[in-house]
């Protein structure tokens, strides 16, 4: 493998390549030669056979069109109907982006207009569809990309040569490992360690928002963890119990790729600005900075579901849909070529929702599975969807009868979006009182994503977005984006308000909590996990009274408003789903540890599924280690 460059150079037909790079763990080779550039397909697959890795064939920055003629060209040859949003050069890849409203206009028939496009620019085309909602964090992000496309250009090399230096597994001892460090026996900051003896790698590495002090964070100061010797980050989705640390390990000095789907990494990027933007609030100094946030987008490398790449020697890794949220991932690691295959579920649903397809389970080979148990326990049935929803849509038309106003605290991410087209769907067809739905936080900000990275939705919301019939942008909706707008939310008559956090422990929902808490004709409803100690969970189990800060002032405010909790909406698999997810596994693991659950229901379910599938598990705490091999 440490010559696997000169090998694909002899390979092909002198004088044909000008240079040949790493981009991660698949390969660019550069040509000068424009015939061969358009009509050398047939010699790249003939290598690709050979070498069994991803080779791609682009044009030397020296026979490229400028980039002014260019864009002219692309704007002469694509549809007005495509709607092109902007055009963006990447000199350093020989890659021209195109983002347009209507991506399938803007690639042809059968690929005929991008084929156009590289045969009188010799730019490789790439397409992208525009956001239907205007997004700084998606434009501020490939802005990032390209303004450091030089820089991307080096690391991906350099990532790449580390992943193919030379490796012999024969000369080494086998074994793999996991060590938890954070998410053990509890939801909130997960974070695991896997090695060999080649690779260290961390998955996912969380805040436990709901914590005080240390225990918010992984247990990063244990011996093992040493970031100058970490190979790879591999995040599973954009929630901050599970990506809201990373930022911090760039911080900290590391300098290696983080790996995750286009949709994680743009909403991590989101969220964790929007921390930083909640400590200020708070009057607290944030543990990184947007300058982190940034590095964390510049050494990411994005992956499809079922795109396969090394990201060390020994290690490769799949994602596939986890159903959690747009583009969360469970993580399929094959470990020494075959010695061992682990899967890590991340947080994942088995279960059709309006948003989502329900959880991938089929996997190539599979040996140790690590999966959630949010809601393992024997006490988390959950009712059918069907009757969930009806329970929500009569809660709320109970409300609004009464003429109170009604506070739905939403994880901006999945949950907040699965309200809202239950919501938008039960008033468009009457089964909802027409009041306006207020829509506060990062909520819009997460919606816009949605729109961007449509094919990570269910089919039929999906189907609705290519239609033009996009139901997040749906009149029904009324956004709030400023304190006046929030004012008169407040002062304005019934009306129901998503708001950000879900647990109540930050965010615009808290504001809200306080100005209606003190009528009873007011609601709230839990839709969400309510982590242990915070707010929210706090006042579902019946608090009165609580201390908030308003205009600087402490205050006491008065739970009077009605509390509801409903169950059923949740994008973590209840207890049944995590037991029928197990059930069509295919292959079987040999081995189940379980993880993100407090401490009896992980317990209940490693028991339970030992009992019922005669499989091995194990429930770690934090800090325990797991040989899988």
């Amino acid at each position: 493998m440490a010559d696997i460059l000169k090998t694909i150079e002899e390979e092909l037909p002198k004088g044909i390549v000008s240079s040949t790079n790493f981009e991660g763990a698949n390969i660019v080779v550069y040509t000068m030669n424009k015939k061969f550039l358009l009509g050398g397909d047939d010699d790249i697959r003939a290598v690709v056979n050979k070498i069994k890795k991803r080779i791609e064939l682009r044009a030397d920055t020296e026979i490229l069109l400028d980039e002014e003629k260019t864009e002219q060209f692309i704007r002469e040859t694509i549809p007005e109907e495509a709607e092109i949003t902007q055009i963006l050069f990447d000199t350093q890849r020989s890659i021209v982006v195109i983002e347009a409203k209507k991506p399938g206009m803007v690639i042809g028939k059968a690929g005929s207009l991008l084929r156009a496009i590289k045969e009188n620019t010799c730019w490789t085309p790439h397409v992208q569809r525009s956001p239907a909602i205007k997004s700084k964090i998606t434009d501020n992000i490939r802005a990032v990309l390209y303004q450091n496309s030089a820089y991307r250009k080096k690391f991906l090399n350099s990532i790449g040569k580390k992943i193919y230096k030379e490796w012999n597994p024969e000369k080494i001892e086998e074994w793999v490992r996991v060590t938890i460090l954070g998410g053990g026996r509890q939801v909130g900051r997960s974070c695991v360690l896997l090695q060999t003896p080649n690779s260290k790698i961390i998955i996912d590495c969380g805040i436990d928002v709901s914590a005080q002090g240390a225990d918010r964070f992984p247990y990063l100061n244990v011996s093992e963890f040493d970031i100058s010797e970490i190979d790879a980050i591999v995040l599973s989705h954009g929630h901050l119990d599970h990506c809201g640390l990373v930022p911090y390990l760039y911080k900290m000095g590391y300098k290696g790729p983080v790996y995750m789907t286009h949709p994680t990494r743009d909403i991590a990027a989101l969220i964790s600005l929007d921390f930083i933007g909640v400590a200020y609030k708070q009057a607290a100094a944030p543990i990184f900075s947007s300058v982190d946030v940034r590095n964390m987008v510049k050494h990411s490398i994005c992956l499809d579901y079922n795109e396969v790449t090394d990201i060390t020697p020994d290690v490769r890794i799949t994602f596939y849909n986890a159903g959690h949220t747009l583009g969360s991932a469970m993580i399929h690691f094959n470990i020494g070529n075959g010695l061992h295959n682990f899967v890590y579920t991340g947080d994942m649903k088995f279960g059709k929702s309006r948003l989502l397809e329900p959880a991938s389970t089929y996997f190539p080979r599979l040996e140790t599975l690590m999966i959630e148990s949010t809601y393992g326990g024997r006490e988390n049935i959950a009712p059918t969807r069907r009757d969930a929803e009806q329970e929500l849509l009569d809660y709320v038309n109970k409300i609004i009868s009464r003429g109170g106003k009604l506070l739905i605290p939403e994880l901006g991410l999945g949950r907040a979006q699965e309200t809202m087209l239950i919501l938008e769907d039960a008033m468009k067809t009457g089964n909802l009182q027409k009041v306006p739905i207020y829509i506060d936080g990062m909520i819009w900000d997460i919606n816009a994503i949605h729109t961007a990275w449509p094919d990570y939705l269910s089919k039929n919301v999906r189907s609705l977005i290519f239609q033009d019939k996009n139901p997040f942008v749906s009149d029904v909706f009324k956004q709030v984006g400023s304190p006046q707008e929030r004012k008169k939310v407040i002062e304005g008559g019934p009306c129901i308000v998503l708001a950000t956090s879900g647990m109540l422990v930050g965010g615009a929902s808290v504001e809200y909590l306080r100005e209606f808490a003190d009528n009873p004709k007011n609601g709230i409803c839990f839709v969400c996990y309510q982590g242990a100690g915070s707010l929210g969970r706090q006042i579902q189990e019946g608090l009165k009274k609580v201390s908030m800060t308003n205009e600087g002032k402490e205050e006491q405010v008065q739970i009077k408003l009605e509390v509801n909790t409903i169950s059923g909406f949740s994008g973590h698999s209840y207890r049944n789903q995590l037991l029928a997810f197990i059930s069509n596994s295919n292959p079987k693991p040999k081995k189940i540890i379980i993880n993100h659950g407090e401490q009896s229901r992980s317990l209940d379910l490693a028991s339970s599924l030992y009992k019922s599938q005669k499989i091995e598990t194990a429930v770690p705490k934090n800090l325990e280690t797991i040989r899988l091999r």
